[in-house]
């Protein structure tokens, strides 16, 4: 007896067509804003390391159309940070490096030309210690080819709290020495430990 008033019980609150959309309003709302941040969220995480990844191609090409003889200079570099900086728009603290990077067939290594970091943040300059087993991360290079990498870190900070916390965006990107046999640095072109 109880069972069989449980689901006519049951049966007419389902069926029920009277009330009031107080209660729905208070328990959808919630959730269609958060949904609406996050996906906010979502989408400025993809425009802010999509604007770091065009600046990082940006410098990369940059420098590999130099044809400079003397090379790249300080002021070089700390422009092409300013550059960086412009291109993503923002006050956000960016970081870039800037190396270039050796292969030795004969001993099957890869060494650091040159390495020089603009902006504060977590990256330091690039060793030789650092990339010589690198076989999966650096490019397949022909023997004493150089090719440039520029890497950029930056720490994205959620606009709402959506359960997100700070995202750390970084890109890295190859580029072949176009017009020069090599980029030097202010004069640096020899293998560094």
């Amino acid at each position: 007896m109880l069972m069989a008033r449980l689901k006519v019980s049951l049966r007419s609150f389902i069926e029920g067509t009277r009330g009031s959309l107080t209660v729905e309003a208070v328990l959808s709302l919630p959730l269609l804003f958060w949904s609406m941040a996050a996906t906010f969220d979502f989408f400025e995480i993809h425009r802010y390391k999509s604007v770091r990844e065009k600046g990082t191609f940006t410098i990369a090409d940059m420098i590999s159309r130099e044809t400079r003889a003397a090379g790249l200079t300080s002021i070089y570099l700390d422009n092409a940070k300013i550059l960086f900086d412009e291109i993503t728009n923002d006050d956000g603290v960016n970081q870039i490096r800037v190396s270039v990077v050796s292969y030795d067939a004969d001993d099957d290594e890869y060494g650091i030309v040159w390495s020089e970091v603009r902006g504060t943040g977590p990256m330091v300059k690039l060793t030789s210690a650092q990339v010589k087993d690198s076989h999966e991360t650096l490019p397949d290079v022909a023997d004493g080819e150089e090719i440039i990498l520029v890497e950029s870190t930056s720490s994205y900070q959620p606009l709402f709290n959506v359960g997100l916390d700070d995202v750390t965006i970084g890109t890295r990107v190859f580029s072949a020495i176009r017009f020069a046999p090599q980029i030097c640095y202010e004069g640096l072109c020899g293998l560094q430990n």
